[in-house]
Order: C-alpha cells, then sequence, then structure tokens
C-alpha cells in the first residue's frame, strides 16, 4: 500500500509545486479580504507576543531541542499518514538536529513536511472547541503559530539535508506559496473555525479564477493588434 501510495504522490510533486507558486498572486490579495482588527486576531497577538517573550527567556539549547522534536514528529506523522511503519526517532545529544527511520523509500511530502506542516497547530486547532474559555484558545493558537513560523524559517537553510533531497528548484517554487497558505488558513480558522477555512479556500480558488480570466483578456488583446 504504501508503495503504490509513494508513487502516486511522487507523480504530483511538481504539479503541486507550480500550482502553489502561480497561487502566489491570489495568496498575497487574499490578506486584503482579512479582517484584522477584532478580538480574535487581538488575543492570537498576544499569544504571538507572549512566544516572543518566551523565546527571550529560553536556553538556546532547549529551544532547539523543541524545535528538533517537532521537527522529526512532523516526518513521523507524515510517514504514518502515508502508511509507514517507524523504525525509529533519534534526536542528537548535542541538540544539532534528529533522524526518524520508515520502512520503504517514502515521498517527498514526508521530507518536506516540517518546512511548511503546523503539527502543533493542527493538533490544538483539533482541540480548541473542547476549550470553556475561548478567549484562551485564540491566545495558545498564536503562541503555536509563531512557534511554528518561528522553526520554519530557523530550519530553511542550504545546508538542510531535506532541502538537498528535495531539490532547492523545488523548495524556492513550493515553500512560499505554501507556507503563506497554511498561515492565512490559520488566521481564517482563528476567526471562523472550519467553516472560516473553507471560506479562505473558496476565496482563493475565486481570486485565481479572475486572474486567469485578466491573464485571458491580455492574450487575447495582444492578437487582436
Amino acid at each position: 500500500m504504501s508503495i503504490f501510495l509513494d508513487k502516486f504522490i511522487n507523480l504530483f510533486k511538481w504539479p503541486v509545486a507550480v500550482y502553489m507558486f502561480l497561487c502566489l498572486p491570489a495568496l498575497c490579495e487574499a490578506f486584503n479580504y482579512f479582517i484584522f482588527i477584532n478580538n480574535q486576531n487581538i488575543l492570537l497577538c498576544v499569544g504571538i507576543v507572549f512566544f516572543i517573550f518566551s523565546k527571550t527567556m529560553m536556553d538556546v539549547s532547549v529551544r532547539t531541542s523543541m524545535q528538533v522534536i517537532a521537527h522529526e514528529f512532523t516526518h513521523v506523522f507524515f510517514a504514518l499518514l502515508t502508511f509507514h511503519k517507524i523504525k525509529h526517532i533519534r534526536i542528537h545529544e548535542d541538540d544539532t538536529g534528529g533522524e526518524m527511520g520508515f520502512l520503504g523509500h517514502g515521498n517527498w511530502l514526508i521530507t518536506i513536511a516540517p518546512y511548511f506542516f503546523p503539527l502543533f497547530c493542527i493538533i490544538f486547532m483539533i482541540f480548541m472547541n473542547f476549550i470553556y474559555q475561548k478567549f484562551i484558545s485564540h491566545i495558545i493558537l498564536g503562541y503555536f503559530l509563531a512557534y511554528h513560523i518561528d522553526t520554519v524559517f530557523s530550519q530553511i537553510h542550504p545546508e538542510q539535508t531535506d532541502l538537498k533531497k528535495v531539490g532547492y528548484k523545488f523548495c524556492f517554487i513550493f515553500l512560499p506559496g505554501i507556507n503563506l497558505c497554511t498561515i492565512e488558513a490559520i488566521l481564517a480558522f482563528n476567526l471562523e473555525g472550519l467553516s472560516g477555512v473553507l471560506k479562505y479556500f473558496k476565496l482563493i480558488n475565486g481570486i485565481n479564477t479572475e486572474n486567469i480570466h485578466k491573464i485571458t483578456q491580455i492574450f487575447e488583446l495582444f492578437n487582436t493588434i
């Protein structure tokens, strides 16, 4: 099952990357549709500020260890999601990184997942509805969002073996769009929950359609000249 799934996912590696690159204008434009001055986003910002404050108070080795753990468990999550049996998870004693092993060849999603997928955010978002004090949930979500952004930016550099494995060109095309999409989807969830995320993706599809229509009109105009 995992072999078939890996081959199927690998077929979509470049089409997905190109699609996310082409979505960049729509993703940038989508920021104009968010209403940032409201209670939910103010509380989200409180959580972000709390993360920044806690980061300055945290020992560097502890912060690095937490990032490595999040990184490796995101690999594990996508490996399990694509039906791979996990062999081991190791964190280096000097906090320079870690590694996980699984049966099979794997796929590009397993390799690149930690550089865009907010594992802790997603887990918390699942349980947000069970928190009675909603204002606390927005603060915690802001903390995890800031943690995700900080982790991603700190781990994207030329020496990363994962980035070398999937290819720098692929990362350049894929990562900006998918990260922007992920952050905006979390902002949409913070405002209206799952329905907000669905509205957000509908918005992106609508903007993409409008942009394609505008480009088509430009080409038609040039053809008539």
